[in-house]
């Protein structure tokens, strides 16, 4: 059975848009590397706003970067959203806990009501209050959404500014040499983090990643190589979790891919 999402409850990640230098290219790429059709919504002259879809289901977007962004060296980048039920009074608690109100919160014609922010960190993030489109319609499936994780210069500090923005709880793990933070919402794992060490380029700033489930992990990136993406990161293994691989598109924009060994995902 297919696993379509009617509602997210408040907390949940819901919803992730690629903001690409080149809408066009970087439609082509996803839409091949993971088999997906696209709708292309008109949102002014010549722009769309592209629902990236399995089976005629959306679970993610995408649109052309403004040209201000481009010449101002904004890279290619996924933005990920997170369910809320009540974004203005959230706006005002996350201003008051040090974050910078980029955009909103506005009205998205009848689709919801959004919000987007800065952390203290520096990560980028958006709330959604849904009203007709609850975000991503498929889950626990292979090619949709799987994962959202938080690589911070300060998990203390970001640890803090999440819970007492959502509420959210966590969970410190010890995973391959490096404590692992676990956000969870009513004992229900929401979302991870990991704080970069001195090894990590000092020029990667804080930020949301996100995660793909795939059915085989070397093959999606090889395919997503052969599509003109870069493997930063080749496949490897995390012991009771999974598969990854760490991939840029052709434009500059960075995801990874998953397959799970902790949940059964579908076809």
């Amino acid at each position: 059975m297919t696993a379509v999402i009617a509602a997210y409850p408040h907390g949940y990640f819901c919803w992730a848009e690629l903001c690409s230098n080149d809408w066009r290219a970087g439609k082509a790429f996803y839409t091949q590397l993971f088999d997906w059709q696209n709708d292309d919504q008109p949102i002014g002259d010549d722009m769309y706003y592209t629902m990236l879809q399995k089976q005629g289901d959306d679970v993610a977007a995408m649109y052309q970067m403004p040209s201000e962004q481009q010449q101002a060296g904004v890279s290619s980048h996924w933005l990920l959203y997170i369910a809320v039920t009540d974004v203005d009074s959230l706006a005002t608690k996350a201003k008051q806990l040090g974050a910078d109100i980029i955009a909103g919160p506005h009205n998205v014609m009848d689709a919801g009501r959004m919000l987007l922010l800065q952390e203290p960190g520096g990560a980028m993030f958006a709330l959604w209050q849904a009203n007709q489109h609850p975000g991503t319609q498929r889950v626990s499936e292979f090619s949709t959404p799987y994962w959202h994780e938080l690589v911070s210069k300060n998990s203390q500090q970001s640890r803090d500014f999440y819970c007492q923005l959502l509420g959210w709880q966590y969970e410190i793990k010890a995973m391959q040499g490096m404590d692992y933070t676990l956000f969870t919402v009513d004992h229900q794992p929401v979302a991870g983090m990991l704080e970069m060490t001195d090894e990590w380029p000092s020029e990667i700033p804080a930020h949301w990643m996100l995660y793909f489930a795939v059915q085989d992990c070397e093959q999606m990136a090889e395919k997503a190589q052969q599509l003109g993406g870069e493997i930063c990161v080749a496949a490897t293994d995390i012991a009771d979790v999974g598969r990854f691989s760490v991939i840029t598109d052709p434009q500059g924009a960075v995801f990874s891919v998953i397959r799970s060994t902790m949940h059964d995902i579908q076809e």
